[in-house]
């Protein structure tokens, strides 16, 4: 199956703005490509910056935590790939199901490793 590419919504860019920034970058430095495409078909919220190399994940730059609206936690990291182009918005709903509300940057917490 084909994946469907569309535009990066306005909302995506300031939440890798922000999460980019938590950890010390700048979009200049990450530039968001323009086109994505959704995983699950948009289900949790996971893109994939199209233009970017899929089989080349080179780590994590940021991963932050919120709750949605049903109070469930989501999880959401931001990984680049050896080209250091941004590569996925990975977001991770701790019981799979829908994510109900896209997070504003004001809901969420910065994930602190252990």
């Amino acid at each position: 199956m084909e994946n469907i590419t569309r535009e990066i919504k306005e909302q995506e860019i300031v939440l890798v703005e922000h999460m980019l920034k938590m950890a010390g970058h700048t979009l200049k430095q990450f530039p968001p490509l323009k086109e994505v495409y959704e995983y699950e078909g948009g289900k949790m919220g996971s893109i994939h910056f199209v233009g970017s190399n899929p089989d080349a994940y080179l780590g994590d730059i940021m991963q932050i935590e919120f709750k949605d609206t049903d109070q469930v936690r989501v999880v959401v990291t931001l990984t680049v790939d050896t080209n250091q182009h941004l590569l996925d918005l990975d977001f991770w709903k701790e019981d799979f199901s829908k994510l109900v509300k896209y997070p504003g940057i004001e809901n969420i917490t910065k994930v602190e490793f252990k």
